[in-house]
């Protein structure tokens, strides 16, 4: 952008290069809807009012005009997408920027992995904020393909790499003074530091925030995000695949607090991001439920973009980027226009841009190893009372149970009549051969096994049965396919699977084939009796260590509110 031909065009002495009429500008600065015309040059806005010419106009017969919405932090990888596919899915929705982290893709691939993803996006009409993962590993209960110190995060920040310091899950750490996450903490001093504190409350979160972390995505409840609004956080309301929070936490928003507040969604799958949408969606919902369409508006960019210091963007004013949602109806939001930097990008629905195909390093095309003699899956009985992960639907917490173990010839075996199903963590990056064996309950399946390589956070491989044949089936098909997911049935055959090449976390294929795709692997898992949504997004949060209360990894069970390995037997 030429300033001085900028100004010129904001002054009106000189043509714009878009002059948009007869719009209703949604100003999220004065709370106020103005009848208008926004002049736009090269990438920016250049004014707002009348008396401007330009070389295009478009009349947009008293639209609504607000600022291209913001997705506070979302993980590209769980849409299963590399990030032009990713923006192919919500762009034409009217979302402009996202804030990411890339956490997952770093536990399996480190920095390289990083940085493979902020290349992939760049030139793309979707502005991607890149944080720095600050937890690889989230913890050493579990075993990643990589390990990113202060150090390494340092040299991401000094190159330009990140823009801060993404979810820091280790609450434990920061709370206690972990020396290796106050290095991390250190290192990112002054910049944005995002959170990750399901449940922290009291004196525990007093010192999270004192710690320097600035914001939170985990709230389950409105007294929890009012608690941490009160004691200077900034909030993201989340709406995930699997994570549902957006309906219980509505009623937080008042006017009196509504610019402390941000909407994220953290993993969506593809199917989800192309039927229902994103950060869009959650904007529909919120106006319904009764939150005034400008605030609801604000919480979808302003705000948003204040927490994360991108003051180029998040409003319609002079010298912010020229990102800009344009549609009918102010009761239900739905894109008719998107324009990125000035440019029209996607139109009814429809992406306009043209998108890059980035070259994929080698180094993430063979990440997924089995040590096939070390794969073990049998459960000798050594007591008669097991630790149960109690899968919860539409959130990422879990139970802690105790139940009787089924014992068959010596061993504790699945038992589907009680929705007691086995589950599997086979470490995959490193060949340690490492396998941690659980019970669960939850997901329901009467038959079969369901398996992936994307596992939160350490993406070795999960798998859930029925029976162990089935599953030995599904961990050898997954590893076939250099990572992925598939369901197999009763006959230990793959009747759905879909192929992730890249990182055992990503396709290389366009949005809807990887949506069709994913569509016939929920398909399949109903008929093996799947009660959930999305099983597969559910299964990847059972091995996150950091999210109460059981979990397991490779390395066994992990009892998230002792922060500890423990036994299976009680």
């Amino acid at each position: 952008m030429s300033y001085p031909d900028h100004l010129g065009a904001a002054r009106g002495d000189i043509p714009s290069d878009l002059l948009l009429k007869n719009a209703r500008l949604i100003n999220v600065f004065s709370g106020e809807i103005e009848s208008t015309d926004i002049a736009v040059h090269a990438d920016r806005i250049a004014g707002i009012g009348p008396g401007y010419f330009a070389r295009e106009t478009i009349d947009l017969a008293n639209a609504f005009v607000a600022p291209g919405l913001i997705d506070g932090h979302v993980h590209i990888e769980s849409s299963l997408c590399l990030p032009a596919q990713f923006a192919a899915a919500i762009i034409p929705r009217g979302v402009t920027t996202a804030v990411t982290d890339p956490h997952e893709i770093a536990n399996v691939a480190g920095a390289a992995g990083v940085r493979f993803m902020v290349d992939a996006s760049r030139g793309l009409p979707l502005r991607i904020i890149t944080m720095a993962p600050s937890c690889v590993p989230a913890t050493n209960m579990a075993t990643t393909g990589a390990s990113l110190g202060a150090d390494d995060l340092q040299k991401l920040l000094n190159d330009g790499v990140v823009h801060g310091l993404a979810e820091v899950m280790n609450f434990p750490g920061v709370i206690a003074h972990d020396a290796s996450v106050a290095a991390k903490l250190d290192a990112f001093r002054g910049k944005v530091i995002d959170g990750h504190a399901p449940g922290v409350r009291g004196k525990a979160l007093n010192a999270y925030v004192a710690a320097g972390v600035g914001s939170d995505h985990e709230c389950v409840t409105v007294d929890e995000a009012r608690e941490k609004l009160a004691r200077g956080v900034f909030i993201l309301i989340r709406e995930a695949t699997n994570a549902k929070n957006l309906d219980a936490l509505l009623p937080l928003i008042t006017p009196a607090n509504s610019r402390r507040i941000g909407f994220c969604t953290d993993d969506r799958n593809p199917s989800d991001l192309l039927r229902q949408g994103s950060i869009d969606q959650m904007l529909r919902r919120a106006i319904a439920a009764g939150v005034d369409p400008v605030d609801a508006i604000r919480c979808c960019t302003l705000n948003t973009a204040e927490w994360f210091r991108l003051h180029d963007r998040g409003a319609i004013a002079p010298g912010r980027f020229a990102d800009l949602f344009v549609f009918r109806d102010l009761k239900s939001p739905v894109a008719e226009r998107v324009y990125s930097g000035g440019q029209l990008v996607a139109q009814d629905g429809k992406l306009l841009a043209a998108l890059p195909s980035p070259a994929l390093p080698k180094a993430l095309t063979n990440t997924c190893h089995v040590v096939r003699e070390h794969l073990k899956l049998e459960v000798p009985a050594k007591g008669k009372r097991i630790r149960v992960i109690g899968s919860i639907p539409d959130q990422l917490i879990t139970e802690h149970r105790i139940l009787d173990a089924t014992i068959q010839n010596d061993r504790v075996v699945a038992d589907p009549a009680r929705d007691l199903l086995k589950i599997a963590v086979v470490e995959r990056h490193r060949g340690t051969g490492k396998v941690g064996v659980g019970f669960i309950q939850g997901f329901g399946l009467k038959r079969g096994a369901i398996a992936g390589t994307f596992g939160h956070d350490h993406h070795n491989i999960i798998c859930i049965g029925c029976l162990d044949a089935p599953m030995y089936a599904a961990i050898l098909n997954v590893e076939k396919m250099g990572g992925g997911l598939v369901v197999i049935d009763a006959m230990d055959e793959a009747v759905a699977r879909l192929a992730l090449p890249v990182a055992g976390l990503m396709s290389d294929r366009p949005v809807a084939e990887i949506a069709s795709a994913y569509e016939r692997l929920l398909a399949a898992a109903r008929e093996l009796g799947s009660t959930l949504h999305d099983p597969f997004i559910a299964m990847s949060f059972m091995g996150l260590e950091v999210i109460p209360s059981l979990k397991l990894t490779d390395q066994g069970l992990v009892d998230v509110d002792a922060f500890r390995h423990v036994d299976l037997f009680v």
